[in-house]
């Protein structure tokens, strides 16, 4: 066996070596703290021991057939490397190192050799996908080290990689990655770090106040709390983002880190010379193939303290967030603090509704629509009391998933009160004043003319009842059975109730006073239906109940519907006054205190 087959073996062992360890560290959570830290320590000796083996005896590899891509995807694995461990520590050092390596590879052309115009065919197709990913992972650390132009430079190769790789593989599927150009394409047009402002981080330049520094320093409290983790996570539709990183997540990610004042923010980036060769800036000659270890440690700030850790989570079900938020308070430090970072669509309870009645209704949003008696399926026993009441914990909620699937997944706060046995400080954006939500709210307690009638178990949610089948709850109202009404009784009270629903739709269509909330809805037929419905709920239950409990047996809407639709309006009055006569039910209303 000669001597360049015995080099060939050892490499290619070292190569299996270091990826069966590899693949035992990818998929660790990057959140909570890490017990078998020992073993990352061994993932990258054995690549640190695979890159030096590599850089002694490259003549001899080269020789024997080892590919430039191979040395671009060891490379490529290092950086990779460094960055999980950034997502899981938070230190800049590793991404720094994570920088470096990749760097290098751009700069050094590692992966030139797999492009079509090199001669490789189809069955290079692999190394292709090696070098989209190497594209994704770089931009995704340049991202966040506000390497504006070695950002915009990468998007560019990327597309047109993706283009080259559409153009020489039609039989492959590339649809995924011309959406990750789509994504880097959308969210640098989105982000504002990329204009010549002030960093996200905390910046000693622009952040500490020289003036006010010595009251600072002097400032002693009984307690000081240690702010050392933080999770962040958003869930929106439609969200701008790179890769697992949101646009609300990236910005927080940087907001809690320190801006460092070393040469790494002061050297140029890489640019393309005109014949498409890269300068080198990662601290070693493209010849040699040496990449300075030692680099990112340069570059670092020593006299800044570490960042705080940050679990980044994307996306997340509720059950899953809940179960990382239960892992980080675990393994919290006494004198430390956790911030949670939720960013979420959501909706917005009923005010004076600590306690909403659900036998008498449910609670309704014209964007998630399931009642209340529905989603205390999905409560804890102890948050629901004996009459089937919610308590006020979880009147309201952000959505982490699909809509409309009951509350499986809503975050509701009552799934946060857990954790406050630890020092929390909570970072919330939902349902906020620009996306304000569309609610139906139902009435703290229902009205019958019959009390028997008040049953959950027999009934039904009253409220519930007005949305789905608004004649019959009258009736359920006033005390009839379907036996009691004859059927042509019925079936003009049916033409009185839709009379109204037609002019009130007229005047819901054809007011000013239309709140955008409402107006972006009515189009759709459902959502206007039960628009229509919960004016002539309200209307019937402030004619029914008297005065002086009218308040507590009214649902709400928010925000408000015009007044021209508002049981005061005399065209509300009247069709609610025309119906009840009909159905010689007239007395039992309070039309004259109106």
């Amino acid at each position: 066996m000669s001597e360049n087959d015995v080099v060939t073996r050892t490499f290619r062992a070292l190569v299996e070596g270091a990826d069966r360890k590899f693949a035992r560290v990818r998929d660790v959570p990057a959140y909570g703290r890490l017990h078998n830290q020992h073993y990352f320590h061994k993932v990258f000796k054995a690549y640190m021991r695979l890159w030096k083996y590599q850089q002694e005896n490259r003549s001899k590899l080269v020789a024997d057939g080892l590919n430039r891509w191979e040395i671009g995807e060891i490379a490529s694995r290092i950086g990779q490397l460094y960055f999980g461990q950034y997502m899981r520590t938070s230190e800049a050092r590793f991404l720094l190192e994570a920088y470096v390596f990749y760097e290098a590879i751009l700069s050094r052309s590692y992966f030139d050799g797999s492009t079509g115009s090199r001669g490789f065919g189809k069955k290079d197709i692999g190394v292709r996908f090696k070098e989209l990913r190497f594209y994704a992972r770089f931009l995704l650390v340049s991202l966040i080290l506000n390497r504006t132009e070695t950002v915009h430079l990468l998007a560019e190769r990327f597309k047109s990689l993706v283009d080259d790789c559409k153009a020489n593989f039609r039989d492959t599927n590339f649809k995924e990655w011309r959406l990750v150009v789509q994504e880097i394409a959308r969210f640098m047009k989105v982000d504002t770090a990329f204009m010549n402002v002030r960093p996200l981080r905390y910046s000693t330049l622009f952040d500490s106040h020289p003036a006010s520094l010595p009251y600072v320093a002097r400032f002693h409290a009984k307690r000081v709390l240690k702010f050392q983790d933080a999770l962040l996570t958003s869930y929106h539709h439609n969200e701008v983002k790179f890769a697992e990183l949101t646009m609300d997540t990236y910005r927080m990610l940087q907001c809690l880190e320190w801006e460092p004042s070393g040469s790494f923010y002061q050297k140029r980036p890489v640019e393309p010379k005109e014949n498409g060769v890269f300068i080198e800036h990662s601290g070693a000659s493209a010849a040699s193939g040496v990449i300075d270890m030692n680099l990112a440690a340069d570059m670092t700030d020593p006299s800044l303290p570490p960042n705080p850790r940050k679990a980044v989570i994307y996306r997340p079900s509720v059950t899953h967030l809940i179960a990382v938020m239960a892992t980080i308070c675990e393994e919290l430090p006494l004198d430390s603090i956790l911030l949670v970072y939720l960013s979420a669509s959501g909706k917005v309870g009923r005010s004076n509704a600590s306690q909403v009645y659900s036998s008498g209704g449910s609670q309704k949003s014209s964007k998630n629509k399931a009642p209340l008696q529905d989603q205390n399926k999905f409560l804890p026993e102890s948050c629901i009391n004996n009459k089937g009441e919610s308590s006020g914990y979880y009147d309201q909620y952000l959505w982490f998933g699909p809509r409309g699937n009951g509350g499986l997944n809503n975050l509701y706060p009552g799934d946060i009160i857990p954790f406050t046995r630890r020092p929390l400080f909570l970072v919330l954006h939902g349902a906020e004043r620009g996306e304000t939500a569309a609610l139906l709210l139902s009435p703290l307690r229902p009205a019958f003319k019959n009390p028997a009638d008040a049953d959950l178990t027999q009934n039904g949610s009253q409220f519930t009842f007005f949305l789905t089948a608004p004649l019959a709850a009258f009736c359920q109202l006033v005390g009839f059975s379907s036996s009691d009404t004859e059927a042509e009784v019925y079936s003009n009270a049916e033409s009185i109730l839709s009379a109204a629903f037609s002019e009130w739709e007229v005047i819901l269509c054809t007011t000013r006073s239309l709140d955008l909330v409402w107006a972006q809805v009515l189009s759709d037929p459902f959502l206007r239906r039960l628009i229509l419905r919960f004016i002539f709920c309200r209307a019937v239950l402030s004619f029914f109940c008297p005065p002086e409990d009218r308040e507590q047996h009214l649902p709400v809407c928010l925000p408000l519907l015009p007044n021209p639709v508002s049981p005061d309006s005399e065209v509300v009055r009247s069709a609610v006054h025309r119906l009840a006569k009909h159905l010689s039910v007239s007395d039992y209303f309070h039309f004259v205190d109106t």
